[in-house]
C-alpha cells in the first residue's frame, strides 16, 4: 500500500446533519466500523432544515460537504433526509470522484413487510415535498397505502434533549391523531432525529407498530462503498472521533454524550469537540 493511499485509508468518514439527529446514523456506522476515524458536522447555527426552501438546504449542504472535504474526509454521509432530498444529486455531480452516501425514507422495506397494507412515514416537510420521496412511493409502495405525517416540532425537541415525558408524548399523540383509526403496522422514521424518540413513539403507537429506522442500512452501504474503493480501515487501531458544530459548543457536547455517550467509553480513542464556522455562501452549484 502506498503512503498516499495509507494516509487516505486513515482519513475520517465525514458525517453531516443539520443537528444532532445524524448521530443516530453515526452510531450505526461506528458499531459496524469500529476502527474508522469519523468527523461529525452539525450545522446547528442554521438548524432545523425541514422548513427551509430546498434551494437553501441544497446550498447549505454543499457548503458543509466542501468543509468536510477540506478537512480530509474520504467519504461523505449525508445523515439527513431533508439534505439528501435537496442536494444528493447535485453533490454527486459536483464531486463525481468523492463517495457520497445519502438517506431516503425506508418506504421499500416497510411496504414489503406490512401485513395490513398501511404504512406510515413520519418526516419533515422538506422530505415529504421532495420529488425524491414521491418517486419512492411510486416505485415501491405497490398498492400499499402510505400515510404521511409531518413531525412538526420533534426535531427541536430532540435538539433540546427532550426525548421522553408528558410534553413530547402529547406532541406525538397530536401528530398521529389523524391516523389513529388506520391500521398502520409499520412506521418509517423519515428523519434521523426520530430514532432518539423510539421509546416515546412505541409507547404512543403500541408494540404492534414496527419502527423502521434506515440507519443500519446506511451503515452497511457505507461499509460496502469503503470496501469497493479499498478505503476501509482494518489496522485494529481505533481512529479518532471528532464532533463539530456551527452552534453552541457546550449544549452540543452535552447532547452528544446524552444521545450516544453509552458507546463512547473507549479509553484508547481520541474524542474531541469543536465549534467552527462554515460559510453559508458556497461556490455556485454546477
Amino acid at each position: 500500500m502506498t503512503t498516499i493511499h495509507s494516509r487516505l485509508v486513515s482519513s475520517p468518514i465525514g458525517v453531516f446533519d443539520s443537528g444532532v439527529g445524524g448521530l443516530s446514523v453515526w452510531r450505526e456506522i461506528v458499531r459496524l466500523l469500529p476502527h474508522e476515524a469519523t468527523l461529525y458536522l452539525a450545522d446547528q447555527a442554521r438548524a432545523p432544515y425541514g422548513e427551509r426552501p430546498s434551494t437553501e438546504v441544497e446550498a447549505l449542504t454543499h457548503a458543509a460537504v466542501a468543509w468536510l472535504l477540506g478537512q480530509g474526509a474520504k467519504l461523505i454521509v449525508i445523515a439527513c433526509n431533508t439534505a439528501s432530498a435537496a442536494a444528493l444529486t447535485s453533490l454527486r455531480r459536483r464531486w463525481p470522484d468523492t463517495p457520497i452516501v445519502g438517506m431516503e425514507p425506508a418506504v421499500k422495506p416497510a411496504s414489503q413487510a406490512t401485513k395490513t397494507g398501511h404504512v406510515g412515514v413520519l418526516a419533515t416537510p422538506g422530505t415529504l415535498r421532495a420529488s425524491r420521496f414521491s418517486h419512492l412511493v411510486e416505485r415501491f409502495a405497490n398498492g400499499v397505502q402510505v400515510h404521511t405525517l409531518m413531525g412538526t416540532g420533534l426535531v427541536e425537541m430532540v435538539e433540546r434533549n427532550e426525548l421522553t415525558g408528558s410534553e413530547i408524548e402529547a406532541k406525538v399523540r397530536d401528530i398521529f391523531s389523524p391516523v389513529q383509526n388506520i391500521p398502520i403496522d409499520h412506521l418509517v422514521l423519515g428523519c434521523t432525529h426520530y430514532p432518539f424518540l423510539s421509546e416515546t413513539l412505541q409507547r404512543v403507537l403500541g408494540e404492534g407498530v414496527v419502527l423502521v429506522d434506515p440507519a443500519p442500512a446506511v451503515a452497511r452501504q457505507t461499509q460496502r462503498v469503503l470496501q469497493q474503493r479499498a478505503l476501509q480501515k482494518n489496522d485494529g487501531q481505533p481512529g479518532p472521533w471528532r464532533f463539530v458544530t456551527t452552534g453552541e459548543l457546550a449544549s452540543f457536547t452535552e447532547s452528544v454524550w446524552i444521545l450516544v455517550g453509552d458507546g463512547m467509553d473507549d479509553d484508547a480513542r481520541a474524542i474531541s469537540f469543536q465549534c467552527v464556522e462554515v460559510s453559508s455562501s458556497p461556490m455556485p452549484i454546477a
